[in-house]
């Protein structure tokens, strides 16, 4: 079975209550839910969030989409990604995030093909990036997971899930699906204020395919070269910011 993992919690620093945050009218967890069940791939979609009770409200957007839930630690989010699949099942896991509300379900489902390929513990469009940061996703195995559960030590590595595995090229076969142009400078994510305006405003200019979620990368690009405006609101946003912090964490542990 392919799950599709969507981590989520309202406890963000740079952006509080993101995934609670409206885009035309809608919760953004609602719309990245929309997105990923365009999948045709994904049988199985689960939120994962924490235990917090500020989190009840994303179980309750969950349960209001129609899909499975699993609450779980804050910071070992590796530990919550494992407790998911244990309750919900999964031999092939997708991992997407809930700050991606211009998702691309073709995206999503082209890393798959290449994993159910065979030969690859994990397969991502990450390593290295060539999509918009936005359009992330990550695909592995049941025991890619769990073996990183029982190996992953440093703080980073159980809060983002999969650098152990990626990091270890030597224990994990790994493949990387690269777009046709580098398009890794654009920053489709919502992790402060402006990528918030920006997402609000590229829904806007999507018009009826923003409202019916029936869009794609190409349809979003296609938008920003015809509103160069709205492309300039995100720009300073770098990628994997959160990661870093977790880098420079890590170190300062073990100072």
């Amino acid at each position: 079975m392919i799950t599709a993992i969507l981590q989520a919690r309202m406890g963000s620093t740079r952006l509080p209550g993101k995934s609670a945050r409206e885009i035309a009218g809608r919760p953004m967890l609602w719309h990245v839910l929309q997105q990923l069940k365009r999948s045709m791939m994904v049988e199985t979609i689960v939120v994962a969030t924490t235990t917090n009770a500020a989190d009840d409200e994303i179980e309750k957007l969950a349960n209001a989409s129609g899909v499975k839930c699993f609450r779980g630690s804050e910071e070992d989010v590796l530990g919550r990604y494992i407790g998911a699949v244990q309750k919900f099942g999964g031999d092939i896991v997708v991992r997407v995030t809930a700050d991606c509300p211009l998702m691309d379900a073709g995206v999503i489902d082209r890393v798959i093909a290449d994993f159910k390929k065979g030969g690859a513990d994990y397969v991502s469009n990450v390593h290295p990036p060539t999509f918009p940061d936005g359009l992330d996703v990550e695909v592995f195995s049941r025991d890619a997971l769990m073996r990183a559960g029982l190996e992953a030590k440093l703080g980073s590595e159980r809060e983002h899930v999969t650098p152990y595995i990626w990091k270890n090229t030597g224990l994990f076969r790994q493949r990387n699906v690269a777009n046709g142009k580098d398009l890794s400078a654009l920053r489709w994510t919502v992790d402060t204020p402006e990528g918030l305006e920006f997402v609000e405003s590229a829904y806007r200019a999507l018009g009826k395919k923003g409202s019916a979620h029936s869009f794609g990368m190409q349809d979003v690009l296609e938008v920003l070269a015809k509103n160069p405006k709205i492309a300039e609101i995100n720009k300073k946003s770098g990628r994997n910011e959160g990661y870093a912090k977790s880098l420079k964490e890590d170190k300062e542990e073990g100072a």
